[in-house]
C-alpha cells in the first residue's frame, strides 16, 4: 500500500535528510529546523491571509519564497550569535510571499537549463536482485505502492522535466558494470526515445559508463568504440575508487595503470569528454576517499589537453565543513581540486570544468559554506566552467535546488574579503545551461517542452508525482541499498 502523510513533502524546499547512495544522509541541524519550524507557523499565518489552505501556500512560489527567506534569516541569525556574518543569503523581496509577482520575479526565470547528472533506475527481473531492493524503501514516497516505480523512467521524467524548469538532460552512468547495472545504455535509451517521441528535439543525453580498471584493457577500448558507434554517447563517465582503485593520471604503482590509456581513447572518440566521480568516497572502504579524490585532475588535464573534464561533485565529501580555501586546508573537500589545479597551473579557461551535483544540494541549506564552495570554484576555474547538476531523481524534481541557486548571492563582504566574484544573473545563466551547452554542442532549446502527464502515457505509462526525495533517508536504508545493488 502507498505511503500515508508525509508532513514534510508539504514544504516547498526539501530540507530533509536524503542521500544519492553515495553518503550517510546529513541530519537536518538546528538551523535547519528552526527554518522548517517558523515556516510552518508562518505558513498558516500567510494561508488565512491569502484565502488558501495551508499546503496550497506551501506548494507555491510564495511558500517557496517564504521558506527561502526563513532559512536565509535563521542562518544570518546563528552566525550573528557566534559573532560571525553570514557569507551567502537568499534574497528575495520582503512582499513575495504574499505577492505572487513579486515570487515569480525572484524565483522564476526563463534560462536554458541543462542538468549534466540526472539519473533513473529501471528495475525488472534481471535487476530486482531477488527483490531486497525493496527492502531499503519499506514505503513508497511518490504516491504508489512500489517503491521501485519511485525510480522509473516515468518518474523521472515527470519530476525532471514537468515539475521543475530543466530543459535539456545527461542520463550519467552509475559505477555498476555489466548485466547488473539497473542503468544500463539500453535503459538510458529507452528514455531518450521516450522523450523524443514527446518534444521531438532530442533533450535527454547519453552517458557511455567504461569501467578500465576492470578485466582486460583493450576489451575495455574496444567496447568503448562499439559502444559509440552503435549509441549516440554525448561523454564518458568513470568512478576512480569503485569498484577497485586506479588513477587517471597513473601516478600511483600497484593500481591498474589505465588512467592515461583510458584518456587516450577518450581523445580519439567522438565525445571527447570525460565525466569522472571525485567526492563523495567515505562511504566506500578504506582508502575511497583517497581515489575520490580529484587530485589527479590537474595532472590528467594537461597531459591530456584535447579532453574536456568535467568533475562531478567538485571533490566535494560532506563530512568536511567547507571555509575559505588556505594551506592548512588544501587538501580536504572542495579544495582538493583547487590544488591539483594550481599546481599543474590552470587556470580559469582551461580543460576542466566543476560540476555541482549533490554537492549543491548538500550546501544550500548552509549558505555561507555555498559561498565558499561557489566562490572557490569561480576563482579557480572562471565562470565559464563551473556547470549544473542536481543528482536527481534521488532528490525528486530539482525545482527546488533550482529556486534556491536563483535567489543565492555570496554577500558582498565575502567578495571583498575573500575575491569571490558576485553571482549575477549573467553568470547564474551561464552555470545553469549555458556553458554545458557549448561543452556538448548543443543548441539551447526552449526553457519548457510543452507536454502533458497524457503525453507521457501514450509513450510509457505515467505515474503519479509528489514532492518528496526518493533516495534513503537514513543509514539502515542506505545500507539495505548497497547491499541490493552495490555502491549506485
Amino acid at each position: 500500500m502507498a505511503a500515508g502523510p508525509d508532513p514534510d513533502s508539504e514544504l516547498p524546499i526539501k530540507l530533509n535528510p536524503c542521500s544519492n547512495g553515495e553518503y550517510l544522509p546529513q541530519p537536518l541541524g538546528t538551523v535547519e529546523r528552526e527554518a522548517i519550524r517558523r515556516t510552518r507557523e508562518q505558513a498558516s499565518t500567510y494561508a488565512r491571509r491569502l484565502n488558501v489552505d495551508r499546503r496550497s501556500f506551501l506548494r507555491s512560489m510564495g511558500g517557496a519564497a517564504l521558506m527561502l527567506a526563513t532559512l536565509s534569516a535563521c542562518h544570518g541569525e546563528s552566525r550573528a550569535a557566534k559573532g560571525k556574518s553570514a557569507g551567502g543569503q537568499y534574497r528575495l523581496p520582503r512582499e513575495s510571499p504574499t505577492e505572487p509577482g513579486a515570487a515569480a520575479g525572484a524565483l522564476g526565470g526563463n534560462e536554458f537549463i541543462l542538468d549534466v547528472q540526472t539519473h533513473f533506475l529501471e528495475h525488472d527481473a534481471t535487476h530486482q536482485a531477488g527483490g531486497s531492493f525493496a527492502t531499503a524503501f519499506p514505503q513508497a514516497r511518490c504516491n504508489t505502492a512500489d517503491p521501485l516505480s519511485c525510480f522509473s523512467i516515468e518518474q523521472y521524467l515527470d519530476e525532471l522535466f514537468l515539475l521543475s524548469d530543466t530543459s535539456m538532460a545527461v542520463i550519467s552512468a552509475v559505477p555498476i558494470p555489466g548485466d547488473a547495472s539497473p542503468l544500463s545504455i539500453d535503459q538510458m535509451e529507452k528514455a531518450r526515445r521516450t522523450f523524443d517521441a514527446v518534444c521531438h528535439d532530442e533533450r535527454l543525453l547519453l552517458h557511455g559508463g567504461a569501467f578500465p580498471q576492470l578485466g582486460d584493457l583493450q576489451t575495455t577500448l574496444d567496447g568503448m568504440l562499439a559502444l559509440q558507434t552503435e549509441h549516440p554517447i554525448a561523454a564518458w563517465k568513470v568512478y576512480t575508487h569503485i569498484p577497485g582503485r586506479w588513477w587517471l593520471d597513473d601516478h600511483e604503482a600497484g593500481v591498474p595503470q589505465v588512467g592515461n590509456a583510458f584518456l587516450d581513447e577518450v581523445g580519439k572518440s567522438r565525445s571527447k569528454i570525460c565525466c569522472v566521480h571525485k567526492g563523495f568516497g567515505s562511504l566506500f572502504g578504506a582508502g575511497a576517499v583517497e581515489y575520490a579524490s580529484p587530485v589527479d585532475i590537474g595532472p590528467a588535464a594537461t597531459a591530456h589537453p584535447s579532453v574536456t573534464f568535467v568533475v562531478y561533485h567538485s571533490g566535494y565529501e560532506p563530512e568536511i565543513v567547507e571555509g575559505p580555501y588556505t594551506d592548512a586546508t588544501a587538501n580536504q573537500g572542495v579544495n582538493r581540486l583547487v590544488t591539483s589545479l594550481r599546481r599543474s597551473g590552470i587556470g580559469p579557461g582551461g580543460n576542466v570544468y566543476a560540476e555541482l551535483g549533490s554537492t549543491w544540494r548538500n550546501v544550500m541549506r548552509d549558505p555561507t559554506q555555498a559561498a565558499h564552495v561557489l566562490g572557490k570554484l569561480l576563482q579557480a576555474l572562471g565562470p565559464d566552467h563551473v556547470v549544473w547538476g542536481t543528482d536527481s531523481i534521488w532528490y525528486g524534481a530539482p525545482q527546488d535546488q533550482i529556486q534556491a541557486f536563483r535567489t543565492f548571492e555570496i554577500t558582498p563582504e565575502y567578495q571583498e574579503r575573500f575575491g569571490y566574484p558576485a553571482l549575477t544573473p549573467d553568470v547564474k545563466r551561464k552555470i545553469l545551461g549555458l556553458n554545458s551547452a557549448r561543452i556538448y554542442g548543443v543548441r539551447p532549446v526552449p526553457p519548457s517542452c510543452k507536454f502533458t502527464a497524457a503525453d507521457i502515457q501514450r509513450a510509457r505509462a505515467a505515474l503519479p508525482v509528489s514532492n518528496r526525495t526518493h533516495g534513503p533517508t537514513n543509514a539502515a536504508e542506505l545500507r539495505a541499498l548497497i547491499r541490493a545493488h552495490g555502491p549506485v
